[in-house]
C-alpha cells in the first residue's frame, strides 16, 4: 500500500509492501527510520527546528517541528519492533528557499539539519544517507521491505 505523509505528518509501517512518500521538500526535512531486521520504517515531514517557537502546537502536532517530531518518530518506530540499534536513518530537503545562502536571512532548511544532526548525536545514532541543502524541492520515498529510500529532484533519482 502507498502511503502519503503530508507537511507536519509521520507514518510508521511493519507492511513489506508498503511505501511511504512525501512531496515537496523544500526546507523542510523528510527523515526515514528503518530497522532491517524486524522490516518496521516510518518518515516524518518536518516544517521548523524548533518547537520552543509555538509551545502549543508543539502539543497539538509535534511533527511540525525536528526537535519534537524525530522522537515521536523513534518511539513510535519502537512500539512496532524496531530496535535503536539497527536503525538506519536517512534524511533529504533542507532546501535553501531564497537560491542562494546569502539571501536567505531565516535559514530554515540548514536549521533544520542542524537540529536533527544535534539530536541524532546527542543519542548515539548515526545519519546514514542524506540528500540536503541547494534550492531544489524533492519528493522522498521509502520502500518497507528493502528498506530503499529514493530522492526525487529537478527529474532525477537518487538512491540513498
Amino acid at each position: 500500500m502507498k502511503y502519503i505523509v503530508g507537511v507536519a505528518d509521520m507514518k510508521i509501517s511493519s507492511g513489506s509492501d508498503d511505501v511511504i512518500i512525501t512531496y515537496a521538500l523544500g526546507s523542510c526535512l523528510g527523515i526515514t527510520i528503518h530497522d532491517p531486521v524486524a522490516r518496521v520504517g516510518g518518515m516524518l515531514h518536518v516544517m521548523l527546528p524548533l518547537s520552543t517557537i509555538d509551545p502549543a502546537k508543539a502539543v497539538a502536532n509535534p511533527c511540525m517541528f525536528v526537535d519534537s517530531g524525530v522522537p515521536k518518530l523513534f518511539i513510535d518506530a519502537y512500539k512496532a519492533g524496531a530496535k535503536k540499534e539497527r536503525l538506519v536513518v536517512k534524511v533529504a530537503g533542507g532546501a535553501c528557499l531564497r537560491g542562494v545562502e546569502e539571501n536567505d536571512h531565516f535559514q530554515i532548511g540548514k536549521r533544520n539539519m542542524l537540529m536533527l544532526k544535534k539530536l541524532l548525536w546527542k543519542n548515539g545514532v548515526l545519519l546514514q544517507g542524506d540528500d540536503v541543502g541547494g534550492n531544489p524541492s524533492r519528493t522522498m520515498a521509502l520502500t518497507i521491505g528493502t528498506g530503499e529510500v529514493t530522492v526525487k529532484s529537478k527529474g532525477t533519482t537518487t538512491i540513498l
